[in-house]
């Protein structure tokens, strides 16, 4: 693994958003390389991702947890539905609201991306210490508040 150092000035602060998208692009083709099997697009693997925890959600919900528009939620949620891998439910309590659960073949594959993520995340963050990382999570907090 290279590591590399960068010294930032204060002033010249640019160029995040540019390796943001530069990490995301070369996140989602090695997910894609150790998911290769399961023939899942990167939004198919971040839909999953967030159902593996077992959570019935809303559309909205989903969309909210995935950093999606619902519009384009809902072709994801159609290829994962013909799959077999997430069922669709009225929600009682809200007829406007649709629930996704994932189904018992929808759970397997779900915890093997989450643990394809987490195989990641445990390479790619080997040397970066809890202070790095916190700048990290201060930066996309920054970047998806801005966003809203």
């Amino acid at each position: 693994m290279v590591l590399f150092v960068i010294v930032i000035n204060e002033m010249e602060v640019h160029g995040v958003v540019a390796e943001l998208q530069r990490a995301t692009h070369a996140t989602l083709h090695a997910l894609a390389a150790s998911l290769a099997e399961l023939s899942l697009t990167g939004s198919e693997q971040n839909v999953l991702a967030a159902l593996a925890d077992g959570q019935v959600r809303s559309v909205g919900e989903l969309a909210n947890v995935t950093g999606t528009k619902p519009s384009t939620l809902t072709s994801v949620l159609d290829r994962l539905e013909r799959r077999g891998d997430l069922e669709r439910d009225v929600d009682f309590t809200d007829r406007r609201s649709v629930l996704i659960r994932l189904t018992p073949t929808g759970r397997w594959t779900a915890a093997k991306v989450r643990e394809a993520i987490k195989d990641l995340e445990k390479t790619a963050l080997k040397g970066i210490s809890k202070q790095q990382l916190a700048g990290f999570f201060a930066v996309t907090l920054a970047l998806t508040e801005t966003a809203k």
